[in-house]
């Protein structure tokens, strides 16, 4: 009887044990479940909680998400998620593209088609007879009279000179080389052979002259004002040539190696959008900007009908000769404060980010420099969406603590 006794406690305890066991297996399998997950919230992605329950922001129910033990650059979406996220690949091949890229910049004045009208003589403006920026000043017009004693000594010596050249022996010989060197320095002081001609019907000299334009052109600036008093060379007027105006703009840096003087340029015209002309690249920076990494080109644009006015906007597309690299769409590539970076596909749903170099962008397009495995695939749209969903899961950027 004591055996049968000691049988059933035996037995009690073993099933006890047994019990015991089970339920430590099925809470240890639930508490591994539990960690195989997170908890957060589709308003609020910033939260994530161990355990279920509310947001604290917006008060919503959290959503389980399952943690993602993959690498740290790379990261696994589903079928859905792919379609939902407009997500698409290409394979990398080589490529020939013509760049072509458009700058903008604005019309001014061809400094090398700039004319100065200065003064040939110290003296005062007593008149201007163009007074406006922007009057057309044709060749031969009267532009401004001066009042010059130096002017007014040399015409009373031509007159003199004039005057006793008829005198007998010595005396005229000397008269007609006084006259000589005073039509030398009236010439010299901007006299046209005119003016100097009719000094000699002149009882008396004035001190006044008239000078005339020796070009023709529209004015750009008007340095004095009447009545002011100029040192012999001061500017007076300048004229500006319209029929050729310059249009500066800044290239991208990765062009520069395929720019040349000479270099062809279509130019079109916000004030015209049907009219284009062809312009001609005549000078190139030898210096790049280190802040903006642009290069300065010049372009010197044909106006033979005045049509085209200095302060316009214009837009320059430049083609460059034909290159062969990789090229995928601009869209497919982020930038970041640290790198440059794609999304590539690893395999099946799986995505890996994968920092590059880049070249030549155009029309949309740019070239990767960088040496990427061609048996992967690229990411071409829906990059930004595979960043998103990485920073909604990992909590940070893929570049982080990367640098170029």
């Amino acid at each position: 009887m004591k055996e049968l006794k000691k049988i059933a406690l035996l037995g009690l305890l073993l099933v006890f044990a047994l019990g015991c066991n089970t339920k430590n297996k099925e809470e240890h399998s639930q508490h591994e479940h539990e960690e195989g997950l997170h908890y957060t919230c589709s308003m609020d992605p910033q939260v994530k909680e161990d355990k279920p329950g509310k947001c604290p922001i917006c008060h919503m129910e959290l959503t389980p998400m399952k943690n993602d033990e993959r690498m740290s650059d790379e990261i696994s979406l589903s079928d859905q998620q792919i379609k939902l996220g407009n997500i698409t690949t290409m394979e990398l091949v080589a490529s020939q593209s013509n760049p072509q890229e458009s700058y903008t910049g604005v019309l001014t004045i061809n400094q090398e088609q700039l004319k100065t009208i200065a003064a040939r003589a110290m003296g005062r403006i007593e008149k201007l007879y163009f007074k406006a920026t922007g009057d057309f000043v044709q060749k031969n017009q009267a532009v401004y009279q001066l009042y010059s004693e130096d002017i007014a000594i040399a015409k009373q010596d031509y007159l003199t000179a004039y005057k006793q050249l008829s005198m007998p022996g010595d005396f005229g010989k000397n008269a007609k080389n006084i006259l000589a060197s005073a039509r030398q320095k009236l010439l010299f002081f901007g006299l046209s052979n005119a003016q100097i001609e009719a000094i000699k019907t002149q009882k008396e000299v004035s001190p006044y002259t008239t000078f005339y334009s020796s070009y023709s052109g529209t004015i750009s600036e008007t340095p004095v004002t009447e009545g002011n008093y100029v040192m012999e060379g001061a500017p007076v007027i300048k004229l500006a040539n319209l029929k050729s105006l310059w249009l500066e703009t800044q290239v991208n840096v990765n062009y520069a190696k395929n720019l040349r003087l000479g270099q062809m340029a279509q130019v079109s015209f916000v004030d015209f959008p049907n009219q284009s002309v062809n312009a001609k690249v005549t000078f190139i920076n030898p210096e790049i900007n280190p802040d903006s990494r642009l290069l300065l080109i010049r372009m010197e644009v044909p106006n033979p009908n005045l049509d085209l006015k200095p302060g316009m906007q214009a837009i320059a597309r430049l083609k460059m000769n034909a290159q062969k690299g990789l090229f995928i769409p601009v869209d497919a590539v982020i930038r970041d404060e640290n790198a440059t970076f794609i999304w590539v596909e690893k395999s099946h749903g799986v995505f890996e980010n994968v920092m590059v170099e880049t070249g030549i962008e155009s029309d949309g397009m740019i070239e990767i420099v960088s040496a990427i495995d061609s048996d992967k695939k690229v990411v071409v749209t829906g990059a930004y969406a595979i960043n998103s969903e990485y920073k909604f899961r990992k909590g940070k950027n893929p570049m982080e603590g990367m640098k170029m």
